[in-house]
């Protein structure tokens, strides 16, 4: 093989930073499916997942097929023809044309063209946990072995990066079991002897009802403070039952858990400020499409501005989920063939929730992002 020139290699090591600079896994099979893409130049790139068997794929994430053709398309391949091949033989395959290997299937109606092909497997632990798939490379011809390297590098990385996502989700797991198994400690050891005691002191004021009304009566005004305690203390153990009804952080822990992950690239930690009901307002989905949108921003950041400062804002109003990145860096337009897919990509997640997405200079230097969608 031909050995990658130091820029390639510096492609590569960048893609690597960034692929794992991320702890979610559904986030991360995205990021790394569109860091190939880019790596190497190819229009349109998936990350197929096995299912258990490990004879089919269970899922498949696509960059550089738009809504309007997916849904065309129909149903998402399943791991056969050549997609297949990467199954039973988990080793690189490259192609110059997809059409004139004897495994091809064909595509189905509505689906783009393509021709030249690149497939890497992904491995965790020694096992193969995905592959993959790079098509239609725009600046040549057909992929090349410099291309096939640069894949299985960052599939290397990919696959260390998924298993530490994985590691990372059960640990969060545990840690919402223990938070569970210490809110029932504290409403058994609290709350239920708090009422057990009330009901003590009632039981025994009922006597002195005629005997003595006033000892009664604060007594009972006793009782009814203590009540109205036990009721915040049960209120404040729901709650938190309900912030730990799933098993990962909230949205706004997992985007200053994001900025700070990015302050390795960066050299320095990203300001970050909210405003508005960040958890109540936004659903997974569009969670999701924030969290990548700030990842790439702050890894574009990290790869071209030079900057020594950049400020995350996320606010969220009546209407309208505004994220804004600002950095002090070189700006977009002095940066020689400055490009890819990060730009297009934030659009593309700001459309596909009827938002917008633009890119500016900022207040004095560097470039300002502005990601706005309307709030579900």
């Amino acid at each position: 093989m031909t050995a990658a020139d130091p820029q390639s290699l510096r492609h590569l090591l960048d893609a690597v930073v960034a692929v794992g600079s991320g702890l979610e896994l559904p986030s991360m099979l995205r990021r790394i499916t569109e860091l190939a893409c880019d790596l190497v130049d190819a229009r349109y790139g998936a990350l197929g997942v096995l299912d258990e068997a490990r004879t089919g794929l269970s899922q498949f994430i696509t960059v550089g097929v738009d809504d309007e053709t997916h849904a065309a398309i129909g149903n998402l391949p399943e791991g056969h023809g050549i997609l297949g091949l990467l199954i039973v033989d988990a080793e690189p395959l490259r192609l110059p044309d997809l059409h004139q290997h004897p495994d091809s299937f064909g595509f189905p109606p509505n689906h783009p063209e393509m021709k030249s092909f690149l497939g890497v497997p992904i491995r965790v632990r020694g096992e193969v946990f995905g592959n993959l798939y790079l098509t239609e490379k725009t600046s040549a011809e057909e992929f090349d072995d410099v291309d096939e390297e640069l894949v299985v590098g960052l599939a290397a990385a990919a696959g260390v990066a998924i298993e530490n996502a994985r590691l990372h989700a059960r640990v969060t797991e545990l840690a919402t079991m223990d938070d569970r198994e210490r809110i029932a400690r504290d409403l058994h050891d609290t709350v239920i002897q708090r009422l057990f005691a009330t009901g003590l002191s009632l039981q025994g004021t009922a006597p002195l009802v005629t005997r003595n009304p006033d000892i009664a009566v604060s007594r009972i005004e006793n009782a009814v403070d203590d009540l109205d305690e036990t009721v915040k203390q049960i209120r404040s153990s729901i709650f938190a039952l309900e912030s730990t009804r799933t098993t990962g952080p909230g949205l706004r822990d997992r985007v200053l858990s994001l900025c700070r992950e990015s302050a390795g690239a960066l050299g320095f930690d990203p300001r970050v400020f909210f405003d508005g009901p960040l958890e109540a307002a936004v659903d997974d989905d569009l969670g999701a499409d924030l969290l990548a949108t700030l990842r790439e921003a702050l890894s574009n950041v990290a790869r071209h501005a030079q900057a020594t400062r950049v400020e995350v804002s996320v606010v969220v109003d009546d209407e309208y989920l505004t994220a804004e990145i600002t950095d002090d860096g070189t700006g977009i337009a002095a940066v020689p063939g400055r490009g890819g897919h990060g730009l297009p990509n934030m659009a593309v997640r700001a459309v596909r929730h009827d938002g917008t997405f633009e890119h500016r200079p900022g207040p004095s230097s560097g470039t300002t992002i502005h990601w706005s969608v309307p709030r579900p």
